[in-house]
């Protein structure tokens, strides 16, 4: 699909030759094949005065103490005053068929008063699953990117001081057993949901499959999944090898996102708008304050006072009348050009086209 995205003052046009062809494990996953979330609480020690106020952060505290206990040094209750520790969550994504002893990346971000994690060392922290069990420990440097710096009178800062990340930061310690080339079935989950690219995977992967297992293996299901049965003479792994390269020419629905935030607009290679004539101008008001300091006579008793003015403007851009149709996406980007229409003026028309029923294409406003 050809996609043309218009951002700020400019509409750019991406032009390729064949942007739907796609390799099946580009656009499919298998089911079962994910990755698992883990969380841990741990503590950031070493920062140089950057870390979290015992006052207002008492779990850190209370974590520090505890940490303390457990290798042998007893500490009594408040007596903690260092802003050299910081309380985290470490966060990270456990991998499918990982083994144990491998490494992974964690993400480690402050939970207190904190205002900088630069130069801190996270200690040993578990990483536990939605199962409550840990499957990684983690433990070492944090690296941050971003800073703060203030002083008496002004202060920068860029990036996120408080949160950081620690690359190969956790080690495995229990994994995930699956059998996945016994698998007697496998199920294709396309990512891009529709009833056509659905059956072009189950059409090509049968075309295969006839000439090198002799026979169709695949089965379309619904708008999302199809459905494969492994040939006893290859093992699941192989058979997802052998058709992950297959090219099938995905479909997809017409559609125009647009977000408003950012000014960004995309329109799909599908997207048909029918003949409609479009008029758009702006009101521009305009508000200006000019005080009027007002004496008072000679010898009086008056008092200097400030008199308000106020002189308010209203102006209003000249407005053309434009005829937009959209049998293609060329001419219809060629259209919207024409019109010399910012990005907020061009949302405003695509809304109103979709309301007029001349928009044939699904909105999506983010």
């Amino acid at each position: 699909m050809k996609r043309f995205v218009l951002s700020l003052l400019c509409l750019f046009a991406w032009n390729a030759e064949v942007f739907g062809a796609s390799r099946l494990k580009d656009i499919t996953d298998v089911q079962g094949i994910r990755e698992n979330l883990l969380v841990g609480y741990g503590l950031v020690i070493g920062l140089n005065g950057t870390g979290d106020s015992m006052r207002n952060a008492p779990f850190t505290e209370q974590s520090a103490r505890s940490m303390l206990q457990r290798l042998g040094v007893g500490v009594p209750a408040g007596s903690l005053k260092v802003r050299n520790i910081a309380a985290v969550a470490v966060t990270g994504r456990l991998p499918p068929f990982v083994s144990r002893g491998e490494r992974i990346d964690v993400t480690v971000s402050s939970l207190g008063d904190a205002t900088s994690l630069a130069g801190g060392t996270l200690v040993m922290t578990p990483l536990s699953a939605a199962d409550g069990r840990a499957y990684a420990v983690a433990q070492g440097a944090v690296s941050v990117t971003g800073f703060s710096a203030t002083g008496q009178a002004e202060s920068l800062s860029q990036g996120v001081p408080t949160g950081g990340r620690i690359a190969n930061g956790a080690l495995i310690e229990r994994e995930i057993t699956a059998d996945f080339n016994g698998a007697a079935e496998l199920s294709l989950k396309i990512r891009n949901a529709d009833f056509g690219t659905a059956a072009a995977v189950a059409d090509i992967i049968n075309t295969f499959a006839a000439s090198a297992y002799g026979g169709p293996i695949a089965q379309e299901i619904d708008v999302r999944t199809v459905t494969l049965k492994r040939p006893k003479a290859v093992t699941a792994t192989r058979l997802m090898a052998q058709i992950g390269n297959l090219v099938v020419e995905a479909q997809t629905p017409a559609r125009i996102v647009i977000d408003e935030k950012t000014g960004t607009i995309v329109i799909g290679d599908d997207v048909r708008v029918s003949p409609v004539a479009i008029a758009q101008g702006n009101i521009t008001i305009r508000v200006t304050e000019t005080p009027v300091v007002v004496q008072p006579e000679p010898l009086s008793a008056g008092e200097t006072a400030i008199q308000p003015s106020t002189a308010v403007q209203a102006e209003q851009a000249g407005s053309k009348i434009g005829l937009l149709e959209g049998p293609s996406l060329q001419r219809l980007v060629h259209g919207l050009n024409r019109m010399g229409l910012k990005p907020p003026g061009i949302i405003a028309i695509l809304q109103a086209i979709k309301t007029a029923g001349a928009l044939q294409a699904e909105l999506v406003i983010q």
